[in-house]
Formats: C-alpha cells, structure tokens, sequence
C-alpha cells in the first residue's frame, strides 16, 4: 500500500508527551510495556519524568516486563534499575516469568519450532532463575500455547497500553500503522497506543544521550563487534535476530554460550553455521566458502527444485504453509523477478520466516520496483 509522510510543527519528544498525556486523561489504568531495550526505554523516560512533573498521576501506571529467559545479565539489571523507579514514584510493576510460546530458530532440525520461556519441565536448564518478586503464574494465561502478544492485551482490556514501537523500524510496522491511520485515531482495536511511533533511531539515541539514560552494554558489545546501527536490536536468544551474534557475545560473557547451549542443545548451530543462509548471512567469507564468487548460484533453479518436493525441505504445518505462500509469490511474480529477488526468496525461505517478516518486505520491494517502471513506461522514462 501507498504510504504518504506528513510534516508536524511540533518535534517528537513534544508529540510523544502528549500523546501520554491524552492516554492518562482517560482516568482507566494506564500499562507501559518494558523490555529493557532503547525504544522502551525512551517511552520509560518520557513517562516516568510526566510524573515527576505532576503532569500524570502514576497510581494509574503499570509498568510490565516479560521476561524472556534467555535474555543478557545487563538487559536483566537495567529492567531491575528501572523496576525501582516506578515503585519509588507509586507506579506499580509487574515482572511476568510465565511459560509462552516463542519461534526458536535453532529447530531446523527437529519438528518443534518452538521455545517455551521458562518451561518448567526444563527446570533444571533454564538460563538463569527468576527473580523472587516474579510473576510465574496468571488464571488468563494458557501456558506454553499463548506467545506474550496474545497473552498480554488479554490482561490489559480494562485499560490503555503505551507501548515503544516505531513505524520507521521495519516496513512491516509502517505499513501496519499506515493501516491503522494512528495519525487521526491514535489507537488500536486492542486499545494500544505508540507514543513514540514516528521516532527515527536517530531520535532514539539522540533522546536518550539528551536524558543521561544509562544504555545497556550489550548496545556497545554489538556496535563493538560490527553491528550496523540500524541493526542493533536486543531480543531473547533463540529469535534469528539475536541467534547470529550470541558468537561474537562469547567474548564478553564467557559463560553465556555455554548456559544458552545447555538449555537449548541445537544452539551450537549458531557456532557452526552464523556465517551461512540459516542467519540471512551475505558475507565475502560466506560466498567465498560457498563457492559463490566462482560460480554464480542459479536461485530460480534451486526454488524450483524445492517447491517440486516440499515435503522434503519443510517438515512442520508452519514450516509448509510459509513455503506454499512463498511458491504463490514466485509463480505470481515470475515475469518481473530479478536474480536477486531470486536470491532474496531462497534466503527467506531457508533461514525460516514464521512472521513473514522477509516475504512482506520483499513483497514491498518487488511490487514498488514493478510500479516504479510501469510509471516511467507511461511517462515516456520520467517520474
């Protein structure tokens, strides 16, 4: 879909604030997720001083953490730092510890597709313990079906949530609030607001350096070991985000790839495989070992061949109802496909895309250039 960029008067931190502001307006209970991360953290920052302020009432505040497991020791303890500030303003806090359901992108090679956050027939293994004041049970949870985002708008009904996502992070979260014309509404069906929704990453850190909002290191290791900026993202381990830089991590936390393998035994394929398709990977390493530079991959070929036995390749219900969207797509888009939209389709497929997550952009991608050409065809080459 068409998107159209409209310009404001007012910056963002302005925009931000009011938009808290109007949500706690409402006199209902406010809940603020919490991830540790910077986006959560900078819609943490802009709450938290509304209520040093006295511009909001924070008895009207819950803040709410997922707690993932698998997550680092320094995300962990910015969360607790965080957790201490709204308790010490009278907001309350609630650290859920609870068994849903995550992709686990380490399962290529069994039938189970799944992570369940601290299983507790795992026991044993889990990553690390809860903290004592957790949340580890909840009547509206159905345990190890529910993920956190089926789970969590059910217990927030009564009221709004803020929560940090922005538009401008992935085309999927763009054209999903362009549909939902956030500009004039400002909230969904499930009675979520983005206060934040039309930050840059720039305005990201630009905010939080503003504010001396102390970052989680783990932003530093990753910068550190060559992350691109745009990609800095902090996510439980097991998601195909964070799984392809736990190798480079070992080097400032020891022990952690050993406690990750222990509790997720195909883990070690992160060791093995980081610099490969099964991580979307494009390195001169990789095509080097692949044979690439030598002799160029005929991707149009190898989609054909796996989309005449698919059975062979995907061994789960969802592993083949994403394969068979994906075999649509390349019957649909065959006269205008380029090699590398070839090559985009096969690194999509392979490495798993449970959200669709690379099918959407790639689908954006090939329907604008499709767009774009028929519009300078029309116009005689001008745009």
């Amino acid at each position: 879909m068409a998107v159209k960029y409209l310009r404001s008067d007012m910056d963002v931190v302005t925009a931000a604030k009011t938009r808290i502001r109007n949500a706690f307006k409402n006199g209902v209970p406010v809940y603020m997720s919490f991830s540790g991360g910077k986006d959560s953290l900078s819609l943490a920052q802009l709450t938290l001083d509304l209520i040093r302020r006295g511009e909001i009432d924070p008895s009207l505040l819950t803040a709410q953490f997922v707690d993932e497991e698998a997550i680092f020791p320094c995300i962990e303890q910015t969360v607790k730092d965080w957790r201490r500030k709204f308790l010490y303003v009278g907001a309350k806090f609630e650290w859920f510890c609870v068994e849903v359901k995550h992709f686990n992108c380490f399962n290529e090679l069994s039938e189970e597709e799944t992570f369940v956050c601290w299983d507790k027939r795992k026991r044993d293994v889990w990553v690390r313990q809860p903290p004592p004041f957790a949340i580890t049970e909840h009547p509206l949870l159905r345990p190890r079906i529910d993920n956190y985002q089926s789970f969590m708008p059910r217990i927030c009904m009564d009221g709004i949530t803020l929560t940090g996502v922005r538009a401008k992070e992935s085309v999927q979260r763009l054209e999903y609030m362009a549909r939902m014309n956030l500009g004039g509404k400002g909230i969904t069906g499930r009675r979520q607001m983005y206060p934040i929704y039309d930050w840059s990453t720039n305005d990201v850190w630009l905010y939080l350096r503003d504010e001396g909002v102390e970052i989680p290191k783990i932003y530093f290791y990753l910068w550190q070991s060559g992350t691109p900026r745009n990609q800095l993202r902090v996510s439980q381990f097991f998601s195909v985000d964070t799984a392809k830089s736990l190798v480079r991590m070992n080097e400032y936390y020891p022990d952690l790839m050993e406690r990750i393998i222990r509790r997720e035994p195909n883990a070690y394929l992160a060791a093995l495989y980081w610099d490969s398709e099964m991580f979307g990977r494009r390195t001169r390493a990789r095509r080097k070992t692949e044979g690439e530079d030598a002799a160029p991959k005929d991707y149009k070929a190898m989609l054909i061949r796996i989309f005449a036995d698919m059975p062979r390749y995907f061994n789960t219900p969802h592993k083949m109802a994403v394969a068979q969207k994906y075999r649509h797509f390349f019957i649909r888009m065959g006269v205008v496909a380029t090699d590398k939209d070839y090559q985009d389709m096969y690194d999509g497929l392979m490495r798993g895309d449970p959200k669709f997550r690379s099918f959407r952009a790639l689908y954006k991608k090939m329907f604008s250039a499709y767009a774009m050409n028929a519009k300078k065809a029309r116009g005689g080459g001008k745009t």
